[in-house]
Parts: C-alpha cells; sequence; structure tokens
C-alpha cells in the first residue's frame, strides 16, 4: 500500500494511471519506476515540486 512521504497517511486516491493524491497533507504523488515525484497543487492549478524536501529513502516505494 502506498504511504505518503510528507504526512505518513494511507488515504490516498488515485487521480491517474501513475498518479495519486494525498487527502490528508493535499500533496500529489507520481510514481516514477520504485521512487515517487513529489508535487504541492497550487492555487492556479500548477503544480509546485516538493522532491527537495524529501531524501531518495523517503521517496522510495516499497
Amino acid at each position: 500500500m502506498l504511504q505518503c512521504p510528507n504526512c505518513k497517511s494511507k488515504d490516498i486516491g488515485k487521480i491517474g494511471s501513475q498518479q495519486f493524491y494525498c487527502w490528508s497533507c493535499f500533496i500529489e504523488m507520481t510514481v516514477m519506476g520504485n521512487k515517487l515525484t513529489v508535487h504541492q497543487v497550487e492555487a492556479d492549478g500548477s503544480l509546485s515540486s516538493l522532491n527537495d524536501l524529501f531524501t531518495e529513502d523517503q521517496r522510495k516505494i516499497n
């Protein structure tokens, strides 16, 4: 099961073939290989990368 690297919640919804959304902290995640790319959804609908806030291990899918 996928777990949010930000808040550790498992309340994750699928929004695309490899895209997920955390309903607890409102970030979007995309699976690329065995790692997540993490983004914040801005008010205008654009995405801002949050990858620099997490280590490679924190973004790794177990």
